[in-house]
C-alpha cells in the first residue's frame, strides 16, 4: 500500500498538527510533500492564500493521497465583520477547490482534518458525541467545517475521490497554544486557580494519538468515506487534568474548591462565558466506531501525553 513512489500532499504542514504529522509520516517511511502559504527555506511547496481560486495542480503532481490540515483556525476574539464568510472562503471554498483539482489529477484519497465543533460545543452529563449523531455546529468555524465535510462527500459521490473525515477533540502536546498553554504557565508559576471542585468530563487527544490515527486513515481500506471521532480514550475533569499536569511539571497544583456555579456567574459578569464553557462544561466523544472499524487504539496514554507536553513546556522556559 505504501510503495516507494507514493507521495502524500500535506497541507498546513507548518502548523501545530501538521508539523507533528510530517515528522510522523516521514519516520514511517512515507514520502511527504508539504505545502504552505509563503515560500521559506524549507522544502515546502508555496501555494499562496487558500481559497476558491487557489491553483493546486502543480502541488498535486504524482500525489496519491492528500492530508488536508490547513484551515482558517478557530479564534476566541474574532475581528472580522463577517466571520462566517471569512471561514467559508478558506475552509469551504478552499477545500472544494483542492478536492476538485485532486479528483482531476487522479488523487485516490483525501483525509480531512475537521473538528469536534461540527458535533457541537458541549454534551450533557452522561452522554457523548458520536460520529453518526446529527451535526450541531454553533459558531462560524464549526459551521464552515461541517459545510466543508458535505462538500467533500458531494465531490466523492460525483468523482470517486475517497474521503476520510477526522473530527478531533481538544488537541494537546508539544507546541500547543491557546488555553492549554495558559494552564501550563499558571501551574508552573504556582498561581492559585479556582478550579479544585469541577466535576465535568472532557475528552482530549494527544498529538501523538491524533497523528497515528491520521496515518492509519491514509491507506486503511475500511476508512473510505467514513467519519471518525478521536480522543485519548480517557476523559478527565478540569480538576483532574490540572492535578495531572501539576505532577508532570513537578509543581503542586494550587486549586481552590470554588463551586462551578459561582465561576459561571463570575464569567458571565466579565464577558468570559465562552472561556468558562470550555473549562467547566462537558464535552465527551465516543470513539468506539474508530476502534472497531479501523482496529485502532490510542497508542499513547493520557499521562504519557501530558508528560511529553510538560517536558516540552519546561524546555522552553
Amino acid at each position: 500500500m505504501n510503495t516507494p513512489r507514493s507521495r502524500i500532499l500535506l497541507t498546513g504542514g507548518s502548523g501545530f498538527v501538521g508539523s507533528s504529522l510530517a515528522i510522523h509520516l516521514k519516520q514511517d517511511g512515507r514520502s511527504v510533500r508539504s505545502v504552505q502559504r509563503i515560500q521559506d527555506r524549507s522544502n515546502a511547496f508555496a501555494i499562496g492564500d487558500i481559497g476558491p481560486t487557489t491553483d493546486w495542480f502543480d502541488a498535486l503532481a504524482d500525489v496519491n493521497c492528500i492530508v488536508h490540515c490547513a484551515a482558517r483556525a478557530h479564534v476566541m476574539n474574532e475581528t472580522k465583520v463577517d466571520p462566517l464568510a471569512a471561514y467559508r472562503r478558506v475552509n469551504v471554498g478552499g477545500t472544494r477547490r483542492l478536492a476538485e483539482q485532486a479528483a482531476e489529477s487522479g488523487v485516490k484519497r483525501l483525509v480531512y482534518l475537521s473538528s469536534i465543533k461540527v458535533n457541537g460545543e458541549q454534551t450533557s452529563t452522561g452522554t457523548c458525541f458520536t460520529a453518526s449523531a446529527p451535526p450541531n455546529p454553533i459558531d462560524p468555524y464549526g459551521i464552515s467545517k461541517w459545510e466543508a465535510e458535505q462538500v467533500l462527500f458531494e465531490i466523492s459521490a460525483r468523482t470517486g475521490l475517497e474521503v476520510v473525515i477526522i473530527r478531533p477533540s481538544l488537541v494537546y502536546g508539544p507546541g500547543v497554544k491557546g488555553n492549554f498553554l495558559s494552564l501550563l504557565g499558571w501551574l508552573n508559576r504556582g498561581i492559585p486557580l479556582p478550579l479544585g471542585a469541577i466535576n465535568n468530563m472532557r475528552s482530549l487527544v494527544g498529538i501523538d494519538n491524533l497523528v497515528d490515527l491520521v496515518s492509519t486513515c491514509i491507506d486503511h481500506p475500511a476508512a473510505v468515506n467514513q467519519t471518525f471521532l478521536v480522543s485519548d480514550g480517557e476523559d478527565l475533569s478540569i480538576t483532574d487534568l490540572l492535578q495531572r499536569l501539576g505532577r508532570a511539571l513537578h509543581k503542586p497544583s494550587r486549586l481552590l474548591p470554588v463551586p462551578a456555579s459561582m465561576l459561571e456567574v463570575a464569567a458571565q459578569l466579565v464577558g468570559k462565558k465562552a472561556v468558562a464553557q470550555r473549562l467547566l462544561g462537558n464535552l465527551q466523544v465516543d470513539i468506539s466506531k474508530t476502534r472497531e472499524v479501523l482496529d485502532w487504539n490510542p497508542p499513547v496514554s493520557v499521562d504519557e501525553g501530558l508528560q511529553k507536553t510538560a517536558d516540552w513546556f519546561l524546555s522552553h522556559q
